[in-house]
């Protein structure tokens, strides 16, 4: 039987039909994707080719997972202290498919898993007070959590979303005024927030009212959660407290299967960057955490490998501002094997 790749958001295609799309990027797509990983300029929404968009997200996607499961096969084997997170998170993901739980785009693992019942999850964390009164609110570009994205646009309020594991920039702004008659449902996807959205930078000043996370687990005892293991919750968070866009009392909210819901997350292995959760929504009830787990004051250069510095542009540019500011280099630290967001192909 021939192999199948899972598409984000959409569909699963046999691999020579994947092949045969790769193809169909006109040359001009491709030397931009030579360049910058992406057939089309950010800052114009008229030049983006929807189906290359589509194509090349997914390759770069599949490349990043590939990588994330070598990975964590050699940090399990060599004895990594961070091992016992790819236990927890892959004892999850073996779960939901196992017992159907998970939804396309499937396998979810190595990826924020698709759950059934995200939209009501959704729906719950949509009646929160805390997301009625926001104005702004920040939400992850994966799957499970494209319902809070249209109902915070449809809710008349400004949604902040990253660039994919930042791979093209940094977080991207949009709000229903700015989208045409009918958009909003496209909007809500990757390709709609490349579309109609715009680029903000490090020099943009405004509030995050609330902030919800994809999640692979979570403690409802204690609101310590897992992601997919790339760290790019805990980079957005760290940058977003730099800008002073949010604080210690800016409500870290996730959405999540009730299966996805652990109580062997250690508190005391967490990291300083790690980014607790102070509600999860499920399809069946909000969990109000009270954690006391301290949140990340911002970007902890020591901890940062040069590899994640190398993958991320944006983190390379807040780092030279930095340094050039206080007049002194900022510490680095030490060097791991990490996935990459993306292979450039010369």
């Amino acid at each position: 039987m021939e192999e199948e790749i899972a598409c984000c958001d959409w569909v699963r295609i046999p691999a020579t039909a994947f092949t045969w799309l790769l193809s169909q990027i006109p040359q001009t797509a491709r030397d931009h994707q030579r360049e910058n990983e992406l057939p089309f300029s950010t800052s114009s929404s008229s030049s983006i080719d929807s189906a290359a968009f589509k194509v090349n997200s997914l390759r770069l996607d599949a490349e990043a997972r590939d990588s994330m499961v070598a990975t964590a096969s050699e940090e399990e084997v060599a004895g990594d202290p961070k091992a016992w997170k790819w236990r927890v998170r892959k004892r999850i993901w073996d779960l939901m498919e196992r017992e159907n739980i998970a939804q396309n785009p499937r396998p979810v693992r190595h990826r924020i898993p698709n759950f059934v019942g995200a939209a009501k999850a959704a729906d719950l964390l949509g009646g929160l007070e805390a997301f009625k009164k926001a104005q702004c609110v920040k939400v992850n570009p994966d799957s499970p959590q494209k319902q809070v994205r249209f109902l915070t646009l449809t809710g008349g309020k400004k949604l902040l979303t990253p660039q994919p594991r930042l791979r093209t920039g940094f977080f991207s702004v949009l709000e229903s005024e700015m989208l045409p008659p009918g958009a909003i449902k496209e909007a809500c996807t990757s390709v709609g927030v490349a579309k109609y959205g715009r680029p903000i930078g490090l020099d943009e000043k405004f509030k995050v009212d609330l902030i919800v996370i994809g999640s692979v687990a979570v403690d409802p005892t204690t609101g310590s959660r897992l992601g997919k293991g790339e760290g790019f919750a805990e980079l957005e968070y760290g940058m977003l407290r730099y800008m002073g866009a949010i604080d210690d009392d800016t409500l870290v909210v996730t959405s999540v299967h009730d299966k996805q819901l652990v109580d062997d997350i250690p508190v005391e292995k967490l990291l300083v960057h790690d980014v607790p959760v102070d509600i999860i929504c499920t399809p069946t009830q909000i969990i109000f955490t009270n954690t006391t787990i301290p949140k990340p004051q911002g970007i902890y250069w020591e901890k940062l490998s040069p590899e994640k510095l190398a993958q991320i542009r944006i983190l390379r540019e807040l780092k030279k501002r930095i340094e050039r500011e206080a007049g002194q280099k900022l510490p680095c630290g030490p060097s791991e094997k990490l996935p990459p967001t993306a292979r450039r192909r010369r």
